[in-house]
């Protein structure tokens, strides 16, 4: 007998009988865990989709704000906002070729879209993967009105 009262074969006889150490998943495991990424994903791409339509959106608010800013200038320059020698036409050198881009890709198409000697409208129209945005065109105006075409709420679009 040994000191604790056991002899060797009755203190190992427990290890005998135990199954040995499994390492890795059961399928049921690796099937819950695919299941858990599966549901964060539907929950947070669209989230991240939203999120970028909004980025997009703000860079077209910037060109919008930017052009009406450059228009404001001619006026105070010209006191009218249309081309003097081509009246009801934006005046020349109007910013028109500078359109929120990322990547090569225009997200917006800005133009003026009504113009006169005391009036002017902006207008940021939706291009490619945008055109799926609930705020549709953007409008700026002369006077700080700002508009949208879509269903979303104007808070939101601005």
């Amino acid at each position: 007998m040994g000191i604790d009262g056991l002899n060797h074969q009755q203190r190992c006889s427990g290890r005998r009988n135990r199954r040995p150490e499994v390492q890795g998943f059961t399928l049921i495991e690796l099937m819950i865990a695919v299941a858990i990424v599966a549901i964060l994903a539907a929950i947070a791409l669209p989230a991240y989709q939203d999120q970028i339509r909004k980025a997009r959106r703000g860079d077209a608010e910037a060109v919008l704000l930017e052009a009406a800013q450059w228009m404001e200038r001619y006026y105070t320059a010209n006191n009218r906002y249309d081309d003097p020698a081509n009246p009801g036409n934006p005046p020349t050198g109007f910013p028109l070729t500078k359109s929120p881009k990322a990547g090569g890709d225009t997200f917006y198409t800005i133009a003026i879209s009504a113009v006169s000697a005391n009036a002017f409208t902006l207008t940021a129209t939706p291009a490619g993967p945008q055109t799926s945005d609930t705020c549709g065109n953007l409008t700026y105006t002369n006077t700080g009105v700002k508009g949208r075409s879509g269903t979303a709420a104007l808070d939101t679009c601005w």
